[in-house]
């Protein structure tokens, strides 16, 4: 395996990141969802790197081998943690791709290092920019979110089985995955640690990305499905199009949450599209 060592800001404690990597050409970095790891990416990752992407994915801090580390879950952390992936990589001009809560790390990366080594962003099925229902924002209720920490307080294997359905839109008349497909799901998810797994769920319904991406200025493409139950469509997607109305927004139709995988040849030929297109054009995306 391959890590990345970095240090964690609150306990000064080393922190290895397990990465993997396809490839040669413009660097590509997939930022892994909830509660898996960079394993879910293997759809794009060996199909893209034969298409001239050095395509690299990393398990956030917690997940899958990549160091457990004590109360240190929440964005400003995970930030950093992409952060020393990018410079200890030393990669330029690079395109982040950020799955469901993988989106909020670009967020909140770019609203703290900003855009140098960065050329294009791409969230797909994101929680950007602000999943919690507040006073004068529409968003989820936070009963939703406590239920979630509740079920793997109770039963963490048991929850995840039932939560990985939803994710992939199975249903009594609708099985877009193997039941082989769910058992590796919930089997990346039980590689994460409990505490991460929990802690995260507070992260990602917690945390208001706006202000991070009104300093998006580099090409930003939004995919999200119209089916998604796990981050409604007009929760993540439409929203975070409000915020950026330039970037190009695809809504895949009858897709769930789990895109990357019933619908990855259409994701793939949009990422390769935007990467080998719109990732070279001048950086200019207003925001309102």
């Amino acid at each position: 395996m391959l890590f990345i060592k970095t240090t964690d800001q609150a306990s000064g404690k080393e922190i290895k990141l397990r990465y993997q990597e396809y490839g040669s050409g413009k660097p590509v970095v997939f930022i892994h969802g909830w509660p898996l790891n960079g394993d879910m990416y293997e759809y794009q990752l060996e199909p893209l790197s034969r298409e001239g992407l050095r395509c690299i994915a990393y398990d956030r801090r917690g997940f899958g081998h990549s160091s457990r580390v004590g109360e240190s879950y929440h964005y400003d952390a995970f930030a950093d943690d992409l952060h020393a992936v990018l410079t200890e990589l030393d990669l330029h001009d690079a395109t982040l791709v950020g799955f469901s809560m993988g989106g909020g790390e670009i967020a909140r990366y770019i609203g703290k290092y900003g855009e140098d080594r960065v050329s294009a962003a791409i969230l797909i099925s994101a929680v950007t920019p602000y999943m919690l229902e507040t006073d004068g924002h529409d968003g989820v209720n936070w009963k939703i979110f406590q239920g979630m920490i509740d079920g793997l307080r109770k039963d963490r294997p048991h929850f995840l089985a039932s939560w990985a359905k939803n994710f992939y839109g199975v249903g009594l008349l609708n099985h877009p995955v193997s039941d082989e497909f769910l058992s590796w799901t919930l089997g990346m998810a039980l590689l994460g640690s409990s505490r991460a797994t929990i802690d995260c769920v507070t992260a990602f319904g917690k945390t208001d990305f706006r202000q991070d991406l009104k300093k998006f200025t580099v090409p930003t493409l939004i995919i999200h499905g119209e089916d998604d139950k796990i981050v409604p469509a007009e929760v993540g997607g439409d929203a975070t199009h409000e915020v950026l109305p330039n970037a190009i927004y695809h809504k895949y139709d009858n897709a769930p949450h789990g895109l990357f995988y019933t619908h990855r040849e259409r994701l793939n030929r949009d990422i390769l599209s935007f990467v080998m297109t719109k990732a070279s054009v001048d950086r200019n995306i207003p925001v309102r």
